[in-house]
């Protein structure tokens, strides 16, 4: 289901725009459909004792359990493949989607993770 929505935010808006308006976008479609979905989340960290809440932030997390990393970029770095996996492992979530949309056909912009 989610990759039907992200597929039609594609449609509608083409490739081209800023990050920001994909997930504003995702986010409504999802949650039109039903999904929970929260912008944004700070992921805190637990590191030899210590803990602050301003490591890292994912874009999107649907029903508490998937992550969405969400790009608008010529080229996927593969550094971000590298931070879904970390926030996966950080948040203890099983499944998450690095997703982008400056791409002709979105299928070739979708990238599933499992952990």
């Amino acid at each position: 289901m989610q990759r039907m929505l992200i597929i039609g935010v594609h449609k509608e808006l083409g490739p081209g725009l800023l990050e920001r308006v994909y997930e504003v976008c995702f986010c409504h479609i999802l949650r039109k459909n039903g999904f929970d979905a929260i912008r944004q989340i700070d992921i805190p960290i637990h590191f030899d004792g210590m803990f602050f809440e301003e490591g890292l932030r994912l874009d999107v997390l649907v029903n508490d359990l998937v992550i969405c990393e969400l790009k608008a970029i010529e080229i996927v770095n593969p550094v971000w493949e590298a931070q879904i996996l970390s926030h996966l492992k950080l948040t203890e979530k099983r499944l998450g989607y690095l997703i982008n949309f400056n791409v002709p056909l979105i299928k070739s912009g979708i990238k599933r993770f499992i952990r």
